[in-house]
Formats: structure tokens, sequence, C-alpha cells
């Protein structure tokens, strides 16, 4: 197992940031020493930290510092905090600093021979996309995106509800933090806003190939917002919420180390137990349990009650009397306001 930094030779955004966060002014001047290039290349990724949104204080006479705290993925923090079992099944740990998306990284491992195993984090996307096409975007180190490929030896039937399973690692190591995590059929995780309804806080998106028999290749995506700044929140169409409105001190690493300490042995061990042994715990945290919902199904919008959801990780629900069965794929449930 190994940790490997992937990236462009020369200053990059993250080495910038690096020196910018220790609460202290530097000058261009400073930061071209540092960093061994030009003040006017200083100067260029400057104006990129303003256009990601990175908070940067400028003091005439004194230079530049980012003025908010923003913590950088460490994949050495990251394997430190591993246990022996967690870095028995990790293979490889990639941080990217940006990419067009992390699980298309993963894909493209498997396409070279690897990938099993291997984790990639990345600080942002530009073509990150969740669950039906939808566009995942967050601003530059303030989510959590990761990615992570499994070779499973058994059929596409054997992974069956393993969104939902993932879903449920998740809200464990949030709990630890004292977060109360609701899970929405079948692939978001929610949490309480301050008007006392609740906001997506993550998306799971797992993507699949191979036989459907036989050998498969799996990419787990999560994007997971840590700390969301108000400007961003009004652009985005729903509600959300961010880790840091409650567990302000969590950190990213810490975060992340804890979940693939969760997320590995859940992937070593659920070809042999299936979304079965997991299906009372996400029942637990379901968010609409018992509640009116709306199913959007090829356009159309039908009003039904929520029920559990069964050994498959398929969705049981109440409409007209009767009880119907809810697969994956093409549907959407909302809770009805």
């Amino acid at each position: 197992m190994g940790f490997f930094p992937v990236g462009a030779q020369g200053m990059t955004i993250g080495d910038l940031i690096r020196l910018l966060s220790d609460g202290e002014f530097h000058s261009g001047e400073q930061l071209g020493e540092r960093l061994g290039v030009s003040r006017t290349a200083v100067w260029k990724q400057l104006k990129k930290l303003e256009a990601l949104g990175i908070p940067l204080e400028a003091v005439k006479g004194q230079g530049y510092r980012i003025s908010g705290p923003l913590e950088l993925l460490d994949g050495g923090i990251i394997v430190a905090g591993l246990s022996r079992q967690g870095r028995q099944h990790l293979t490889r740990l990639f941080i990217e600093e940006t990419l067009p998306s992390s699980n298309l990284f993963i894909r493209q491992r498997f396409d070279q021979g690897a990938g099993h195993g291997e984790v990639c984090l990345v600080e942002q996307q530009s073509e990150g996309r969740g669950r039906r096409g939808r566009a995942w975007t967050t601003p530059w180190g303030r989510a959590l995106m990761l990615s992570l490929g499994w070779r499973f030896d058994s059929g596409v039937a054997a992974l069956e509800g393993l969104s939902l399973a993932v879903g449920v690692v998740l809200a464990r190591v949030l709990e630890r933090h004292g977060l109360a995590p609701r899970l929405k059929w079948p692939n978001d995780v929610l949490l309480g806003c301050d008007d006392g309804g609740l906001g997506k806080l993550a998306g799971i998106l797992v993507e699949i190939s191979g036989d459907t028999a036989g050998p498969c290749e799996v990419v787990i995506g999560m994007g997971i917002n840590v700390s969301l700044p108000q400007d961003f929140r009004k652009t985005i169409e729903q509600p959300v919420a961010a880790v840091h409105d409650q567990a302000q001190g969590l950190s990213r690493n810490q975060l992340a180390y804890e979940l693939l300490d969760e997320l590995l042995p859940l992937l070593a061990g659920y070809e042999s137990q299936g979304f079965a042994a997991w299906r009372d715990e996400w029942n637990a945290r379901h968010a609409f349990g018992g509640c009116e919902i709306d199913v959007l199904r090829g356009g159309q919008r039908l009003a039904a009650t929520a029920e559990d959801v069964d050994e498959s990780g398929n969705l049981w629900i109440q409409r007209k009397g009767r009880r119907e069965c809810l697969a994956g794929g093409e549907i959407s449930v909302r809770g009805r306001s």
C-alpha cells in the first residue's frame, strides 16, 4: 500500500495555499522566492485563488494571506490514521488538486489493470456528477470528494443495496462526532438545517461495469459537504447542509481516514454479507419512513407513503391502498412539504 500524490510539476494552487494559510502576510516577492517562480506567476495563481472563491486578504505594504482556515487534504495524515485492517485493504491512495472526476480517475485505473483497493481524493472536480447525471459542484477544498475502486468476483445481483450500505457507514462516522444524519433513499445523506428542515449533506454514486453474472468492477463515489460559504449556498436550488454546521472542529483528513476505515472492510465482506446485514441500520436512519412522499418516475409525480427498505435495498411504498416496491434506476423520492 502506498500514498501517491499526483499532479503537474512546479507550483500548484495547493503549494500557494499552504504558504498563505499560516496566518501571516506574504509579499508577492517572498512568495515567488519560496516557490521558485516569478512574481508574475504568483500573481496569476493569486487570481486563480480568487476565482475559486478562496478568501484572500490583501493589505498594501504587507502582502497576502488567506483570511479563513482552509485545511488541505494530506495523504500522510490519512494513511497514518488508518487502523491495521484499513491499511491491509488499501492498495493506493491518490491525492489530487483538480480533476474532471475522481470516479473517472478510478475507472481509468481499472482500464490500466489497477484500481482495486485504490482511493482517489480530490480538492475540486470540474465535471463531478451525481445520480441521474446531475452536476455536483463544491468550492475548492470545502468538501470531501472520495472515490474508491473494488473488484468483485460475483455478479451485479450480489451488490444490491451497496449504495445504501455506504450511506450507513457515513452516518456511523458522523454520529461519532455528534451529528444526527438521516438517509434518503436511494443515495443521499441529509442533515438538519436551522429552519428545522433537512438539507443535503452528501451524495453517493456507485458505478458498476463488467459481467452481470461474473466478475465486475465497482467505483464508489462520495461527495460530502464539509464547509460551505453562504455565498455558495445561495447558488444551490435545494436545501444543503455541511459537516461544519454542527461539528466545526472535525478535520477533513480525520473524516477521510475514519470513513475509509469503515468502507474498506464493508467492501471486503459485502459479497458474503449482502445488504441484509445493513438493512436494519439503514431503516433506523430512514429520513422519510412512514412519511408522505412524492415519487418522481418517468416525468410523473406520484403521491405515496414511504415504508422501509427490504433486504435487497428496494423501497416499499403505500399508494392508493396498495403496496409497491421501488427499485433503483431512474426513480427519485422527495418528502412532501
